[in-house]
């Protein structure tokens, strides 16, 4: 691989607030800090344009289109450093009472891909799909940059592996994985055993954004197809870029060909 190949990707970790310009502000801050270290993409966390801990009737007072203003300042900040950006987004729903949680991916042209978040965080005492109206099933949501093709996931999506499946068998190289994984006994360890296995058993590259502590684990981190840990941040507010070989998809998958020697595909369930 020479310099020229590699693609930088980076993640930046931060806790969002219920304050959306305050949140661009640390956005367009992290977003100069990677491009400066050589990043081409740079992955946000979920609900990076609004959050509030408990969840209550805020959420539907500040979600916006996926062509609104949090969107229009994520390309404009994609031009401005000639970069993709993947972000949460609190988007507006049909139902009042609820919003979607929505991953979207920017560049200078504006919005590229964008996601509903599939499997509601309702788990370890939360229920999320009180306030979040769950994704439909739909073609999986893809970008391509740099000879990679990269596929969004959100956060509980994580612990369901068809979703990777659905990703991979979209052509997808990198899965990219926007969360606010919250804390809790063993939460760390089944966030990076996850990230970990998600990379290995589909072969691609996986780049995940968190949400540092108190709330999140942060451990925000990107590893390759083999399950190496290529780079990471620990609890702070901050970016971790690593440069991808477009090549090593391809170069792992002639060792490891798993996914060609699969026997089983994956069923949508409609209920």
């Amino acid at each position: 691989m020479t310099a020229a190949d590699a693609i930088g990707v980076a993640v930046a970790q931060f806790a969002p607030t219920a304050d959306t310009e305050a949140n661009l502000a640390v956005i367009s801050q992290l977003t100069a800090t990677a491009a400066a270290r050589g990043a081409r993409l740079v992955v946000f966390p979920e609900y990076s344009s609004y959050f509030v801990d408990p969840f209550d009737s805020s959420l539907a007072d500040n979600a916006q289109a996926v062509d609104g203003p949090f969107v229009g300042a994520l390309a404009a900040l994609a031009t401005q450093h000639d970069v993709h950006i993947v972000a949460g987004l609190l988007e507006r729903a049909d139902d009042e009472r609820r919003v979607r949680n929505t991953v979207v991916a920017v560049d200078a042209t504006g919005l590229v891909a964008s996601y509903r978040k599939l499997h509601l965080y309702d788990a370890f005492g939360q229920r999320e799909s009180d306030w979040i109206e769950p994704g439909a099933l739909a073609t999986p949501e893809t970008f391509e940059l740099g000879g990679l093709r990269f596929g969004l996931m959100t956060c509980y999506d994580l612990r369901f592996p068809e979703v990777g499946r659905l990703l991979v068998d979209a052509g997808a190289d990198v899965f990219v994985v926007p969360a606010e994984w919250v804390r809790g006994p063993l939460k760390e360890h089944h966030w990076r055993t996850l990230l970990h296995a998600r990379a290995i058993e589909n072969t691609v590259f996986v780049a995940a954004a968190d949400h540092p502590p108190p709330l999140g684990v942060g451990c925000s981190m990107i590893v390759d197809p083999q399950g190496v840990e290529l780079a990471a941040v620990g609890t702070a507010t901050d970016v971790a870029v690593a440069h991808l070989d477009p090549a090593a998809v391809e170069r792992v998958r002639r060792v490891n060909p798993s996914l060609r020697l699969r026997r089983l595909g994956v069923v949508p369930r409609e209920d």
